[in-house]
């Protein structure tokens, strides 16, 4: 894991297209701990604030219907570069917002820059494996964990010393755009047009099975990411200083695993990786809605991210071998069910929340894992073997 995660950092075009994958749960683990603070400026309930976050799924099945044209005129790169700074902005503003029209719009914008920056990354990164031939998707993803377990760090370390969630995006924000300009030259170097300008179409047959699970995984990450502050909060009455170390368990799990997946998936099998998985998320959320303790709440997280770690980058990788299935028309089939999925899913337990309890809410996790295992285990997409002629090279010969 050292070894290969050192030689992809030492790589300033592999690491720059990392490093945004990065940026978007270093955004995110701040909005989480902002979460119950918003709740209670704003004076949303329950069941009016999972209302409120449907705007970013609407966002992003709006996104999905400009990516065609935007991804035929737009070089990925260009994207790249000024749509994370763009989310910036938008982050920014969502957790300060002074009133309900203001938080609205900015999920909404969310919702679909977060569907193209998606899109243009996981691209990307797919268009560079084939040209060097080596595996590095989950170290990508892998990035995108460590964010978010960093950033739930930084969140608790700064509510001890009594910095609110407005500020702290303002700080973690102004450090990304340095960063992200500082490999300006080489996302640029990205000039692909990863996009036809053929209009919009429904995803054909093949692609569905996997879209729905991708689905069901981001709902869960979803749901960890946007009511794991408020169960501890609420149900578990935990102290402030501890709210977000569920989130950050889980983070820090999802990282843990990602830096390992390929050695993991080479000797385990990516059908064997993601049925295992999706059970052992669904264990995870049972541990969390059982017990009355913080700390094993914590680790019912961490099980639910070394659960979970895998499964998305086995399904996108699968998304680009499909046979009569574009590289981009897999990516952004199946960004939009795990998208839908991230930002519905919480809605969805907020209803329930509302009628009955949040602990109920999150029990269709439960249930939602086990589908997402027997969808998996059914799925001719999903192999144990590499089929290809041309094999990447095992994971310990990883070097970008």
């Amino acid at each position: 894991m050292v070894k290969n995660f050192t030689s992809f950092v030492k790589n300033r075009s592999a690491f720059s297209v990392g490093f945004l994958f990065a940026t978007s749960s270093l955004l995110f683990g701040i909005w989480v701990a902002s979460i119950p603070g918003i709740k209670a400026r704003l004076g949303f309930s329950d069941g009016t604030l999972g209302f409120s976050l449907l705007l970013s799924p609407l966002g992003a099945i709006t996104g999905m219907i400009l990516s065609s044209r935007v991804f035929s005129k737009v070089s990925v790169g260009r994207w790249m570069l000024t749509g994370y700074i763009i989310i910036c902005g938008i982050m920014i503003l969502q957790i300060n917002s002074v009133n309900r029209v203001m938080f609205w719009s900015c999920l909404y914008c969310f919702g679909g820059m977060s569907f193209l920056n998606g899109v243009s990354a996981n691209a990307t990164v797919n268009l560079m494996e084939k040209k060097h031939n080596k595996l590095f998707m989950a170290t990508c993803h892998g990035m995108y964990s460590m964010g978010g377990a960093l950033s739930s760090g930084i969140a608790a370390l700064l509510f001890t010393v009594h910095i609110p969630s407005g500020w702290q995006i303002v700080m973690v924000a102004f450090i990304i755009v340095m960063i992200i300009l500082s490999n300006k030259n080489y996302l640029l170097a990205n000039t692909d047009i990863i996009h036809s300008r053929s209009a919009f179409k429904l995803p054909s047959l093949p692609i569905l099975g996997i879209s729905f699970i991708c689905m069901i995984s981001f709902m869960a990450e979803g749901c960890v990411a946007d009511w794991s502050a408020i169960y501890f909060k609420e149900v578990l009455l935990s102290p402030k200083a501890l709210i977000s170390l569920g989130y950050a368990g889980f983070s820090v799990a999802m990282t843990l695993g990602r830096l390992n997946g390929d050695m993991l998936i080479s000797k385990l099998g990516s059908k064997n990786v993601v049925v295992a998985g999706a059970l052992l998320a669904a264990a995870g959320f049972l541990v969390v809605v059982t017990t009355p303790s913080v700390i094993i709440a914590i680790v019912g997280y961490v099980m639910i991210g070394f659960g979970s770690c895998c499964i998305v980058p086995v399904l996108f990788r699968a998304s680009a071998n499909i046979p009569g299935v574009s590289t981009v028309e897999g990516y952004a089939m199946v960004t939009t069910g795990g998208l839908i999925g991230f930002l519905t899913g919480p809605s969805v337990i907020g209803f329930i929340a509302e009628k009955s309890n949040l602990s109920k809410g999150l029990s269709l996790l439960i249930l939602m894992g086990v589908l997402s295992a027997y969808t998996a285990w059914r799925n001719p997409f999903i192999r144990n073997r590499q089929t290809s002629s041309n094999p990447p090279l095992p994971y310990d010969e990883q070097i970008y």
